[in-house]
C-alpha cells in the first residue's frame, strides 16, 4: 500500500464515504447512501461521463436495485424487456441450428422482466443527476486516485487532478469503495492480488442503430460457428449489437476497422445502408476475481472486484449487486444498528455467488468460440440430442445462492436465496411492493400475521431498524394482485418470509418461527462472529 503522511493542520474534514468511480456501480452506491443522509464524497478520473455504449443487458434483480434507487418510478423507458417471440437466449451453430435456450422469459421474482436492454449513457446521465440532486454527495470528476493511507478512525485518499498531477488533495473518509473497474487503482495501491482463469478470446463489440425496423428471433442469439463465432444481441431501446471473435488469421488493428464491422455484420445484412454504426471496439473477454474484497476500512465492488466474460449478460449486474450488499452493511454500522463484524460477511456472500456466474459464463465462453471444425460438429450432436429431450429442453440462467459464511438463518433451504416482489394493492393503490409498502427488512405473511407470537420489545428493535411488516391474502388489506405471492410461498413450503434489504431470504417458516429468525437475526447483526476470507474464524 502506497502511504501518505499528512501534518495534523492539513488533515481534511471527514464524509462518511469515499467512492472511487462514478460508473454505475460507484453512482448506486453513493445514492443508496446519501439517500439516507450520509456525507459522500465521489472521486472519478474522467472530467466528463464516457459518451458510448458498454453493457447493454440487465436482470430483473438489478432494476429492482434500481428501483430502491429511485430510477425506476421515472425511467423505467430507460430498458426493453426480453418478453414474447423475440424474447429469450438462443444459441446456435453455424448452420443456424437451435443448440439451447435459456429462458430469459420466465417470471422473474423481482417483479421486472427477467431479462433487459438497455444504452449505458442514458442510464449514467440520470445516476449522476440524481446523485449530484442528493445534498449530501459530492461528485469530483477529473480527479485520479493516487494514494491510500488508514488508520482506526478512516481513510485517506489522496488524488491528483487527471489533467495535471502537480495538483494534489487529500480527502478523508469513514470508508472507502473502490469502484472503478477492472483496472482498479485502489486495488492495486492496497496490494490485492486478482486470480485468472485460463479463458481469455479478443472480441470484436459493434454497436450500432438500425434504420429499418426488423424482426428478431431471440433477444440474444450466440452463434457457434467455428468459422466465425458471434452474437446478437438487442441493446436498449432502438439500438443493437453485434460481438465477433478474432481468429488467428485476423490480426487486432484490421479487427478493429470499420470495414471489418461492416463485412462481418453483412450475412445478417446489416449494411450502411440500413444502420448507422456507432461504435465498434476490439475488448479482450477473460474471467478473474479479486482474492480480497476487502483492507481494513477499504472495499472493492464491481470489475474491481471481479471480471467475466460477457456471455450472460452478468457483469453489471453483479456489480449492482455488490453495491447493494456493502451499503445496507456499511449504513447499518455507521447508524450504530451492527456491529462491525458484519462487514466481514460482504466477501465471502458475493464471492461465491459471482464465482459460480463466472463459470458459467466461462462455460457459456468456451462453447461459442470452439474453433476447431471437428470438436465443434461433436459438440453440436451432443446439444442438440439435449434439446431434443423434452425434460430439458430449456435451461434457467444462473442464481445462486449466497456464499457461506453468511448473514442468513442456519439449516434454512430457502435461506441466502433471492425473495420475491410482485403486485400488491393497499387502499387502492396497486404497484409493486417495494414502491407501496417498503421497508428496508421485509417481514411478510401470507394469510397469517407475522408477528403473532413477537414480544412488543422484539417488534420495537425490528421496525427502529427499518422493518416493515406485512400480511399478504387474496382479498384483505394488503392484496395479491396477480397470486404472484401464493404461487412463491406455496413453491417455498412456507407461511412466512424474512428478507434482507439486498432482497436475499434471511430466513422462512411458520408464525410460530418468527421470534427465533428475529432473535438470531439481531444477533447476526450483534455479535457475528469475524471471520478471514478463507472462512475460518480469526
Amino acid at each position: 500500500m502506497k502511504q501518505v503522511n499528512l501534518p495534523t493542520r492539513d488533515k481534511p474534514e471527514q464524509v462518511d464515504f469515499l467512492i472511487v468511480g462514478a460508473g454505475p456501480v460507484g453512482l448506486v452506491a453513493a445514492i443508496l447512501l446519501g439517500r439516507e443522509g450520509w456525507r459522500v464524497t465521489i472521486v472519478e478520473k474522467w472530467p466528463s461521463r464516457y459518451p458510448m455504449p458498454r453493457a447493454c443487458t440487465i436482470d430483473h434483480e438489478a432494476l429492482r436495485i434500481l428501483q430502491a434507487v429511485g430510477t425506476m418510478e421515472e425511467h423505467a423507458g430507460l430498458f426493453e424487456p426480453s418478453r414474447g417471440e423475440r424474447g429469450g437466449y438462443q444459441i446456435r451453430n453455424g448452420a443456424g441450428s437451435l443448440l439451447r435456450e435459456i429462458n430469459w422469459n420466465r417470471p422473474a421474482e423481482s417483479g421486472w422482466a427477467n431479462t433487459n436492454g438497455f444504452y449505458q449513457p442514458d442510464l449514467e446521465e440520470v445516476l449522476e443527476s440524481m446523485a449530484e440532486d442528493l445534498p449530501s454527495v459530492e461528485l469530483r470528476r477529473g480527479w485520479s486516485a493516487d494514494a491510500v493511507a488508514q488508520d482506526g478512525d478512516g481513510v485517506t485518499l489522496t488524488v491528483t487532478r487527471t489533467i495535471d498531477e502537480s495538483h494534489r488533495e487529500s480527502l478523508r473518509g469513514s470508508w472507502l469503495i473502490a469502484a472503478d473497474g477492472a483496472n482498479s487503482v485502489v486495488r492495486d495501491l492496497m496490494g490485492i492480488q486478482s486470480t485468472d482463469s485460463d479463458f481469455e478470446a479478443d472480441w470484436l463489440v459493434v454497436d450500432y442503430v438500425p434504420l429499418v425496423d426488423r424482426q428478431w428471433d431471440a433477444f440474444v442469439t450466440q452463434y457457434c460457428d467455428p468459422a466465425q463465432p458471434a452474437t446478437a444481441v438487442t441493446s436498449g431501446p432502438g439500438r443493437r449489437r453485434f460481438e465477433f471473435m478474432r481468429r488467428s488469421d485476423c490480426s487486432v488493428e484490421e479487427l478493429g476497422r470499420p470495414e471489418t464491422a461492416w463485412r462481418l455484420m453483412e450475412p445478417w445484412d446489416v449494411t450502411p445502408e440500413n444502420a448507422r454504426l456507432e461504435r465498434h471496439a476490439v475488448y479482450t473477454f477473460r474471467a478473474r476475481w479479486a482474492q480480497d474484497w476487502r483492507s481494513g476500512r477499504v472495499f472493492l465492488a464491481g470489475d474491481a472486484a471481479h471480471l467475466m466474460p460477457p456471455f450472460l449478460g452478468q457483469g453489471l449486474c453483479a456489480g449492482l449487486r455488490d453495491a447493494r450488499a456493502l451499503t445496507w452493511r456499511l449504513s447499518m454500522v455507521e447508524a450504530g444498528l451492527a456491529g462491525a463484524s458484519v462487514l466481514n460477511s460482504y466477501s465471502t456472500e458475493r464471492k461465491a455467488h459471482v464465482r459460480e456466474i463466472i463459470e458459467e459464463a466461462v462455460a457459456v465462453g468456451e462453447m461459442v468460440c470452439e474453433l476447431d471444425p471437428r470438436r465443434a460438429a461433436e459438440r453440436d450432436d451432443r446439444m442438440i440430442a439435449r434439446l431434443n429431450d423434452p425434460e430439458a429442453a430449456t435451461v434457467e440462467p444462473p442464481h445462486p445462492k449466497l456464499g457461506q459464511p453468511s448473514i442468513t438463518a442456519a439449516g434454512d433451504e430457502n435461506a441466502g436465496r433471492l425473495s420475491v416482489q410482485a403486485q400488491v394493492e393497499v387502499d387502492g393503490v396497486v404497484g409493486l411492493f417495494d414502491d407501496v409498502i417498503g421497508g428496508t427488512w421485509q417481514l411478510i405473511g401470507l394469510d397469517v400475521d407475522p408477528l403473532l407470537n413477537v414480544s412488543a420489545e422484539l417488534q420495537t428493535w425490528f421496525l427502529r431498524m427499518g422493518g416493515t411488516v406485512s400480511s399478504l391474502s387474496g382479498d384483505g388489506p394488503i392484496r395479491d394482485v396477480d397470486g404472484a405471492y401464493r404461487a412463491w410461498f406455496e413453491g417455498r413450503g412456507c407461511k412466512v418470509v424474512l428478507s434482507r434489504p439486498d432482497f436475499y431470504i434471511y430466513g422462512t417458516g411458520t408464525p410460530e418461527d418468527v421470534p427465533r429468525l428475529l432473535e438470531s437475526l439481531r444477533a447476526a447483526l450483534n455479535n457475528s462472529p469475524v471471520y478471514t476470507e478463507a472462512g475460518a474464524l480469526s
